[in-house]
C-alpha cells in the first residue's frame, strides 16, 4: 500500500511536471491516488506520511496555475436510497476533498458529481439530493459541483437542483448530446455557467465525442476535432 501511494503521487508530480513543459493547464486528478483510502479497510494515517508530497504536489499546481477537478467513480451516490451506499459515498467524498485540502489548493479546485439515480420518481430523488446535499461536510460541499449525465438528469435537472442549493453546474457536452432537453447546447453552457461564483473560478466545461462502434454515449478515448 505504501509503495502505491508513493509511487502514483510521483508519478502524478511527474505527469504535472510534463503538462507544465508542454502548456497544459487542466487536469484531473484520479480517484485512485490513495487506494482504499476511503475503505474502512484503510487504517494508516496516509495523512500524515505522505504530507511533504502532497505540499509538494499541491505548489506546483499553485505556481503555474494549472485547474484542477477529480470525478469520483459512478457508485458515488448520495440520493442512495441505501444507507450502506450513502455512507461509502459520504467517506469517498470525504476523502476526494482531503486530497484538494492537503494540497493547500483553493476553491477552484473541484470535485464532479452526478446527480445519481431515478428510483421511479425523480422529483422525489433531486429532493433527497437537495437534503443530502444540505448535510454534506462543509469541504466536500464547498468543492462539489454537479454535472448532467447521458441517461438520467439533463442540464435543466441540474439547474433546478442549484436554484434550490446553490451548487455549480458544470456542463458536459456529450452527455447533452445524447441526453437533450430544451436548451440547445449554447444555451445549456451559459446557464450552466452563470451558476459558477467568482470564488469557484471560471466554469469548467466537459467535452468527448462519441466511441466508433460502441453504443451510443461511450465516450471515445480521442477527441473528434
Amino acid at each position: 500500500m505504501i509503495a502505491a501511494i508513493r509511487n502514483n503521487l510521483d508519478c502524478l508530480f511527474s505527469m504535472l511536471s510534463y503538462n507544465v513543459r508542454n502548456g497544459i493547464l487542466f487536469f484531473r486528478i484520479t480517484s485512485q491516488l490513495v487506494p482504499f483510502a476511503s475503505h474502512p479497510v484503510c487504517k494508516f494515517p496516509w495523512q500524515k506520511m505522505f504530507e511533504t508530497d502532497f505540499t509538494r504536489i499541491g505548489r506546483l499546481i499553485r505556481d503555474n496555475n494549472i485547474r484542477i477537478s477529480l470525478h469520483p467513480d459512478q457508485f458515488i451516490i448520495i440520493n442512495s436510497l441505501e444507507e450502506r451506499i450513502l455512507q461509502n459515498s459520504l467517506r469517498e467524498l470525504r476523502y476526494h476533498a482531503e486530497v484538494l485540502e492537503m494540497m493547500g489548493l483553493d476553491l477552484t479546485a473541484k470535485i464532479q458529481l452526478h446527480v445519481g439515480g431515478v428510483y421511479g420518481d425523480k422529483e422525489k430523488s433531486k429532493e433527497r439530493f437537495c437534503r443530502r446535499y444540505e448535510d454534506l461536510d462543509a469541504m466536500v460541499k464547498r468543492r462539489l459541483v454537479i454535472e448532467n449525465d447521458e441517461k438520467s438528469y439533463r442540464v435543466e435537472d441540474c439547474l433546478d437542483l442549484n436554484r434550490q442549493t446553490g451548487v455549480p453546474v458544470l456542463f458536459d457536452w456529450f452527455h447533452h448530446a445524447v441526453n437533450p432537453g430544451s436548451l440547445a447546447p449554447e444555451q445549456a453552457l451559459r446557464r450552466a455557467a452563470d451558476t459558477w461564483k467568482q470564488h469557484d473560478g471560471p466554469a469548467m466545461m466537459d467535452y468527448s465525442s462519441q466511441q466508433p462502434g460502441r453504443p451510443r454515449g461511450a465516450h471515445s478515448d480521442t477527441i473528434e476535432l
